[in-house]
């Protein structure tokens, strides 16, 4: 293993930078280190440089709990802890960071009674029609070829 030389940084790899310190437990981030922002597009996306559109909904989309929440809001407003109930408790910090990033992406609305859809996360939950019947005819595909 080589020596580490103290006058020269540690680099990441990325084009020579040098690597962040680690923060250590309970130590508050950096203001510059602002926590992830949601997936938007036109900005780079986990997936795509260039943030397609489609890319920023399937970065959104994949995020811890997103699918679950706008699944649990189909039947209408829900309080903020009745929703962490319908999802199996999660912890109320990532439920507040996914409400965030829907409501800024125009699925979820705060309501007097709770969140809801919007109209917009009414026309996203639609679209989970045609990707549950080509998630039944994949589990069809799968028992078949279990047999």
């Amino acid at each position: 293993m080589p020596k580490k030389n103290p006058s020269r940084p540690h680099t990441d790899g990325e084009e020579g930078r040098a690597a962040p310190e680690p923060r250590r437990v309970g130590e508050p981030r950096a203001s510059s280190e602002a926590p992830r922002s949601a997936p938007r597009p036109g900005r780079a996306v986990r997936g795509s440089a260039t943030g397609r559109p489609i890319m920023a909904l399937l970065d959104l989309l994949g995020r811890r709990w997103a699918l679950r929440i706008i699944w649990e809001l189909r039947e209408g407003p829900l309080p903020f802890r009745a929703l962490q109930e319908r999802c199996e408790r999660m912890s109320s910090s990532v439920l507040n960071q996914r409400l965030v990033e829907l409501r800024e992406a125009g699925i979820v609305c705060s309501r007097e009674h709770g969140y809801a859809l919007s109209d917009e996360g009414r026309r996203l939950l639609e679209a989970y029609g045609p990707l549950g019947e080509w998630a039944d005819r994949w589990a069809g595909r799968s028992r078949k070829g279990a047999r």
